[in-house]
């Protein structure tokens, strides 16, 4: 086999996940207020205090699927207090056409956001999985010259 197509098969054998499961940040910041925003912080407490979780196939449905992060920021609306912001990070199973829409419901908005990649649902907006399209692309460019 030439070099020319073994570096792309090394590269894709490198940044492609093998598993079915993808890991996400877990938190709500109604008990661990960092989830309110992690950016506040430094890597090593955020990786001390904000939990990362591997989410498995979801069970619940007749045909299981696959697993995604998503993170959902809720104004909650107490009738004569002030509003309340609480962000809730995790897994979730059932994906909306949108990544990113709004509700507004009658006690609370909230906006929800689904990614598709490992701890795609905390601090970095770098997307892995883009990531690694680029790198490979560049390196089979690189190499057909």
């Amino acid at each position: 086999m030439s070099l020319k197509f073994a570096l792309p098969i090394f590269f894709l054998a490198i940044f492609v996940r093998f598993g079915e499961s993808i890991k996400c940040y877990e938190c709500n910041s109604a008990n661990n207020s960092m989830c309110l925003d992690p950016t506040l912080y430094d890597s090593d407490t955020i990786q001390k205090y904000l939990h990362s979780t591997e989410c498995q196939r979801s069970v619940l449905a007749v045909q299981p699927k696959p697993m995604f992060c998503r993170k959902i920021i809720q104004t909650i609306l107490h009738k004569g207090h002030d509003p309340e912001v609480r962000v809730t990070r995790g897994c979730g199973w059932v994906k909306h056409h949108r990544d990113c829409y709004k509700a507004d419901n009658e006690d609370h908005l909230e906006t929800v956001c689904q990614c598709f990649s490992d701890d795609c649902n905390g601090v970095n907006a770098l997307n892995y999985s883009l990531l690694s399209i680029l790198t490979i692309s560049l390196a089979s460019i690189v190499l057909l010259m």
